[in-house]
């Protein structure tokens, strides 16, 4: 079993048969052996990304089978990791590293995950591998 990191660039491209990056994540998907780590803070985006598109209306049961999911662990929203990536934030002004990527980078670190599923190139920036580049 292999644990990555799923970034909002993931569940979006995935979810989005016209995303550029839709197959990739599409087979990513189908790989029997990969379990799932994101945060809550990774599904609002995913949300806010989808909110003008036909997926919306099946949003909530996409998260919902994401949490009941034994291959997807969420972590959730909690005011000391808030705290911590805030820190980071300001920390690393020299970056346009959103609080977003800031949680995910933390939550990585905490859990020794090197790779996620995005294209996001300020992944790359923090020392991670990103497997849909």
């Amino acid at each position: 079993m292999s644990l990555v990191f799923a970034d909002s660039f993931y569940f979006i491209a995935r979810l989005n048969r016209r995303d550029q990056h839709h197959e990739k994540a599409v087979r990513f998907f189908r790989s029997p052996d990969m379990h799932l780590l994101t945060s809550e803070w990774i599904l609002v985006e995913v949300a806010d990304g989808l909110a003008k598109s036909e997926v919306r209306p099946r949003l909530r049961e996409i998260i919902d089978d994401l949490r009941q999911s034994s291959l997807c662990e969420i972590v959730p929203v909690s005011t000391a990791l808030f705290n911590r990536a805030l820190d980071l934030y300001h920390e690393r002004t020299d970056k346009q590293w959103t609080l977003t990527d800031c949680t995910s980078f933390l939550i990585m670190q905490e859990r020794g995950i090197k790779e996620a599923l995005t294209g996001d190139r300020h992944f790359e920036q923090a020392g991670f591998t990103a497997l849909l580049k």
